[in-house]
């Protein structure tokens, strides 16, 4: 008979023992790579759980997450500019254009409820929370204010955009605004000339006024300058500047009490 054992190569249980470890190691090293994700610096980063968030968001470094199991997702939390031009209506109806220029960011602790309730990633932040609140708070603001109003104080109007931007986002507490800019204020020419020339009369007005003003305060220093030179005062600037030689006599008893002295010549030689 054929003794079995014959058939065995030698050195074959050792083989199967070292692809059974390089086996292992490959699946441990998979599970690490799978288990360990690294959040670049301005970002979060939002981990579901078999499509479901889970737990904050994770922040920048090195992060653990369970193998397959879960997924991240990153959400730039850096600073972002993004201009919008626009029309809108003023309160007289006139058309306007410009750009708002909006500075946002957004907050790392809500990246998870961005995630649930607008989307997967931060590329609709701005098309869906931005957008529509600024485009909103910009008409809102300028169909209260006439043409030349807006035109002639573009510097407070801009403030009053900044904040009612601040205040319509704000409910909904997905970023932080920190800046707008409006730029390039656009209305026809017609009103251009027409704003201008108001501006101009506005001007001329108020330096009118102004000189009227000194004028009437000019009257009243001379008026009350004028009760106060009194004769005894008079007398007493005539001492200070008499040379001590120029001829004076004394008033006549009967005057009417006027004791002011009079000058009656030059110096005597």
């Amino acid at each position: 008979m054929t003794n079995p054992m014959r058939n065995v190569t030698p050195g074959g249980s050792s083989g199967g023992a070292a692809t059974l470890a390089l086996i292992v190691s490959f699946t441990g090293i998979l599970l690490l790579t799978q288990s360990l994700f690294i959040v670049p610096a301005g970002q979060v980063a939002v981990v579901t759980t078999l499509g479901k968030v889970s737990g904050g968001a994770r922040r920048p470094g090195l992060n653990f997450k369970i193998p397959f199991a879960q997924s991240t997702y990153p959400f730039n939390v850096q600073t972002q500019v993004r201009p919008e031009e626009f029309e809108s209506l003023t309160k007289d109806l006139q058309v306007i254009s410009a750009t708002a220029t909006v500075k946002y960011a957004l907050k790392p602790s809500e990246a998870g409820r961005v995630f649930r309730t607008i989307s997967y990633n931060d590329r609709e932040i701005y098309n869906r929370i931005i957008k529509p609140s600024l485009l909103k708070a910009l008409k809102s603001v300028f169909s209260k204010y006439e043409l030349v109003t807006i035109a002639s104080s573009w510097s407070d109007i801009s403030t009053i955009v900044e904040r009612t931007v601040a205040e319509e986002i704000s409910q909904f507490d997905y970023v932080d605004i920190q800046g707008l800019d409006l730029t390039g204020l656009e209305i026809a020419e017609e009103y251009r000339a027409a704003i201008e020339q108001k501006q101009i009369a506005e001007q001329q007005l108020l330096k009118a006024q102004t000189e009227v003003k000194i004028a009437e305060q000019e009257a009243k220093r001379y008026d009350t300058l004028n009760r106060s030179l009194d004769n005894q005062v008079l007398y007493k600037l005539f001492l200070d500047k008499w040379d001590g030689q120029t001829q004076v006599v004394p008033s006549l008893p009967g005057d009417g009490g006027n004791n002011t002295p009079v000058i009656v010549g030059g110096r005597r030689n």
